[in-house]
Parts: C-alpha cells; structure tokens; sequence
C-alpha cells in the first residue's frame, strides 16, 4: 500500500512539472492585439503602409515592418518616464532611422501612448483584466489602464510608467556580463544560478533581434520589447538558448499582459520557500534583489 501511495504521489509530482512546461491559452494568444478582428494588418498593413490602413501621415508610410499606424505626432517627442521624469527618452526623429529606438519603443507608442497623441483607437482597458482572465483577488477593481500618459492621474503623466530607453541601461555584475551591447552569463556565478531557478528570457539574445538596445558607449538598455513580445499574449515558449529552469527548451509556460518570460500573477499562494514567476521576471534586471544575489540559491520557481 506504502509502495503505491508513493508511485501516485511520484507521478503526480512529475505530471505537475509536465503541466508546468505545457502551458495552454484559453484565447488566441495574439490576445489584444488581433485589434479587434483587424489581426496582424492593425499594426502590419501589407500594402501601402499608413495610408493603407487608412491612417494620415506620409512619414508612417515607409518600409518599416509594413508599418501601419500614424505615429506622427510622437517623432522626435521627449518623454520623461519614472522618479519624477529623470529618464527622458528623446523619441527617433524618423521610422528609418534604423534605431532600436523605432521597433522598440516609438512604435509601440503609436497604439500605447495617450498623452502626446490627440486619440487612440483603445478602451485603456487590460485585455485580461477586460475578458476575465486575470482572476487574481489581489487586484482592484479598477480599470487597468493600458495607455501609458493618460491613467486617471494627470495629463501627460509617464512618470509612474518604467523607464525605457538610453538611460534605462541593464546593470551588470554577479555573472551578467556586457560586450558592447551583447549580454551574457558567466557559468557558476549567483547569477548563472539565478537562471538555472528561473531564466534569463528578456535579456537572452535572440535568434532574430536583439532584446536591448546599445548606446554609443555599448551599454545595454531597456526597451519596451525587451519586457513585453507584442506577438504571443498568453504563453512563453522557451528555446535551447534561452531556457527556463534548464528545461531544455520547447517548453510552454503561462504569462500575461504580453510579457516577454513566465509571468503568472493568478498564482497567489506561492509558499515562502519559492518564489513566483512575477517577482522572478523583474529580478533579471533588478538582480540585487534576487535571492542568488544574497546567497540563498535554492529557492525554486513556481511557474503556475
């Protein structure tokens, strides 16, 4: 009898770690930005840009990733995000300025910002919070905003909202190690053992772009696509070069809000002897406040 409590309770321990890498979603996971049954041409318009979706601004016609929103009114904006403004970003003068500034920060900016822009086409509504995903109690029961600038505060406020941009740069040290603009992860180091408990997933260089930007001194910085994967709403996969928890890669893990790495704020039971996916995905830049940084490495992630 013994024996076979312990053969239940062995498989059941496994089918957990299996359902943990398995992650499915509920709704298709573009999520929001199917834009409202305009899918993937809401912000891709195969065929004449701006103009062919029937937006103004000659400037927002050109090539980039068949670009179609009006971002106009931002070129060349300065935007003064987080402690009270001291990290302004001075937004590209251009779409085919060819910076990471452009894909990473302006055009997401051309839907998400509700300050510069005189209107925008969204409910300022999260999708999650919106279609009931996010069951989560400790959340309000106020609407959470999704243009950044106009949350119920004050008018043009991004200064509640995380920096992003040149002086947004990614600290190094404990085993995270810069190479003009290129990270990477020293083995047997706190930080190795950091992504060994959860992942490096918004600052592991990518197959096909970088996650970061690099200033003219090669210093890695934060864009809003480093955090956020505007294509996938609901799951992170993991891939070989970019494993969580060393699984190998090919794995599916739950997220929100379409962050960029396993992000599960339902769970809200987590015991004090783990730590949640939430707190893990801000640890990757913010690594003194991990526990590897404080010697305690044996802290497991719960991923949902």
């Amino acid at each position: 009898m013994k024996k076979a409590m312990l053969v239940v309770m062995f498989v059941l321990a496994v089918g957990g770690l299996v359902m943990a890498q398995n992650a499915t979603s509920p709704v298709d996971v573009l999520g929001a930005h199917n834009n409202n049954g305009r899918g993937c041409a809401g912000c891709h318009q195969p065929h004449s840009g701006a103009f062919g979706s029937g937006q103004k601004g000659a400037a927002d016609s050109g090539s980039y990733a068949l670009w179609g929103q009006d971002a106009s009114p931002l070129y060349g904006a300065t935007i003064a995000f987080g402690d009270d403004g001291s990290f302004t970003e001075v937004l590209p003068s251009s779409i085919s300025t060819g910076s990471a500034e452009v894909g990473g920060i302006l055009l997401c900016l051309s839907c998400h910002d509700g300050a510069v822009t005189a209107k925008n086409m969204m409910a300022n509504v999260s999708y999650e919070q919106r279609i009931g995903l996010l069951t989560n109690t400790a959340y309000g029961s106020q609407p959470i905003p999704t243009l950044l600038g106009n949350d119920g505060t004050t008018a043009s406020n991004y200064t509640n909202d995380h920096p992003v941009g040149q002086k947004a740069t990614v600290r190094v040290g404990n085993g995270l190690v810069n190479t003009a603009g290129v990270l990477s992860v020293t083995p047997g180091t706190p930080y190795a053992q950091f992504v060994a408990n959860y992942g490096w997933p918004a600052l592991a260089p990518g197959k096909w772009s970088a996650p970061t930007g690099t200033t003219a001194a090669g210093l890695p910085y934060v864009l809003c696509t480093t955090c956020h994967n505007q294509h996938v709403m609901t799951v992170y996969t993991s891939t070989a070069a970019s494993q969580i928890a060393a699984d190998g890669g090919g794995k599916f893990y739950n997220t929100f809000f379409f962050v960029n790495g396993p992000y599960n704020p339902n769970i809200n039971n987590v015991a004090n002897t783990n730590a949640p996916s939430t707190t893990q995905f801000c640890r990757q830049c913010h690594f003194g406040e991990a526990n590897e940084a404080n010697n305690t490495n044996n802290i497991k992630t719960v991923f949902q």
